[in-house]
Order: structure tokens, then C-alpha cells, then sequence
């Protein structure tokens, strides 16, 4: 597990603006109704994200954190991951996640990101350049949401697993060489799920593939070390936010 109930994000490292949040139901090509939390800045910058939770799918670490993207100007929704199996019900501690983590597809997950798309785009924020924002089981995710045509202007993954076979389609590792869009890599050094050499290795093979990428790992900082209760960790955190922000920023530019 990534969160618990008590996780906080951290504070952006900039001049925090106003933003509203609220929850909402999005639904998918299928007809699938999966929860959402969506969070609008008063003084737009013109960029959005999609924050993909990690296994416990949408709590209050990932609301808390859309209302922080939010407040630094960039539009952003964060998604469930459990609609198809779990309807709507909370995402709390109490929540047995793994037996629906066990069920989840690409193909529909991948139809989950079209729908969160569809409503950023016809929001206020329109077609602005379009980020996801992953988390461990999220961070996997979100850099395989780089072998799709899903239209990104780049992804950002933290603590992203190299090992979990989705859907029996190969490993990160396996398949990182399919990535179409920039990535910008956090991970912690002693984090004992994710060794360096994996994290080298997904490196080696971004650069093999040309495709523009940044993979960082803080010495000593575990999975999980981006969180407001870690106050061990929090240069590491907040070279972390820097890091998304100026990623978002730079390649939204590039796109203007």
C-alpha cells in the first residue's frame, strides 16, 4: 500500500492561488460509472493533469493533491480505478482493494483516461496540454498510458513498479520502449520494492528509444516519501514538486 487515511500531500512550493474541488461521476464508453475528483483554479496557466492514485484507488491523499495542483494554476482530476467491480462505494482503510486491483484491465483503464480526458477538455480548461500524474500502481500506469495514442503532453510517475505483468502484456521494463511522450521518473533510493537497477534500467532503456526523459532517485528516501508527514524527506519532496512543475510548465510552452 502506498497512502493510508492519513497521508497528506505536501505544499507546492509556490505561491498557492484559490481553487475549488468537488466530486463528480464520470462515465466510460462502456457505460461504467467510476468516481472522480476534480479541482479548477480561479487563475488558470493553461495545462491539466490526470492524477492516477496508487492501489487503493481514489482517496483523500489523491483529493487532497488535486486541490494542490489546482492551486498552482493547472487544472486536474484524479480517477478511480474500481467502478466496474466496486460501483462507487469509499475508498477508506477499510477498503479491500487487492481483489479488485486483481481484476482491473488495460483496455478498459485506458477507456477510464479517455472519459477523465473528455471532461477536461470540455471544461474550462479546454484542449490544454494534458499530463498524467501516477503513484506507484498509478506511476506504472501512467508511463504505460505512453504506449497508447492517448494525445499527452507527458507523463510523471512516482515510485512507478517495474515488476506487475498487466494483463499478461509485459512489464514496464518489458514495454518501455513503446513510450511515445516525455517522462519525468521520482523514485525513492531505498525504496525495497523498486531496486536501482531497475530504475537504471529504465533509464538506460528511455535513452535507448531517444524519447525525452528525466529519472530521479533521493538516496535514502522510501516509496511513499512524497507525503506532508515526512518531514525527514521533505527536500526531497519538495525537489519533487519542483521537478512536476517545471516539467508541466516547460512542455506546456511547447506545445503553446
Amino acid at each position: 500500500m502506498c497512502y493510508d487515511d492519513n497521508a497528506r500531500p505536501p505544499l507546492p512550493p509556490v505561491d498557492g492561488g484559490s481553487a475549488h474541488g468537488e466530486d463528480i461521476v464520470l462515465t466510460a464508453a462502456d457505460g461504467t460509472r467510476f468516481a472522480a475528483y476534480s479541482a479548477y483554479p480561479d487563475k488558470p496557466l493553461g495545462a491539466q493533469v490526470i492524477i492516477y492514485p496508487d492501489v487503493r484507488g481514489l482517496h483523500q491523499f489523491y483529493k487532497e493533491l488535486t486541490l494542490r495542483f489546482a492551486e498552482t494554476g493547472i487544472q486536474a482530476v484524479a480517477i478511480d480505478y474500481f467502478g466496474r467491480t466496486a460501483g462507487l462505494t469509499a475508498r477508506n482503510d477499510s477498503f479491500e482493494y487487492m481483489p479488485h486491483v486483481q481484476q482491473m484491465h488495460l483496455e478498459t483503464f485506458f477507456s477510464d483516461v479517455k472519459a477523465a480526458q473528455e471532461y477536461l477538455h470540455s471544461s474550462q480548461g479546454g484542449n490544454a496540454p494534458t499530463f498524467a500524474v501516477g503513484f506507484c500502481l498509478g506511476g506504472t500506469l501512467s508511463m504505460l498510458s505512453g504506449t497508447q495514442d492517448l494525445g499527452f503532453t507527458g507523463l510523471v510517475g512516482f515510485y512507478a513498479g517495474m515488476s506487475r505483468n498487466m494483463d499478461g502484456k509485459g512489464t514496464l521494463l518489458d514495454r518501455a520502449g513503446e513510450i511515445k511522450y516525455p517522462v519525468l521518473g521520482l523514485f525513492g533510493g531505498a525504496d525495497q520494492g523498486i531496486p536501482n537497477d531497475q530504475v537504471q534500467a529504465l533509464d538506460q532503456k528511455l535513452g535507448n528509444t531517444g524519447i525525452e526523459h528525466e529519472i530521479i532517485s533521493y538516496p535514502g528516501a522510501p516509496h511513499s516519501f512524497f507525503d506532508r508527514r515526512s518531514t525527514e524527506f521533505a527536500e526531497a519532496s519538495t525537489d519533487a514538486w519542483n521537478r512536476v512543475l517545471r516539467f508541466i510548465t516547460a512542455h506546456s510552452n511547447r506545445q503553446a
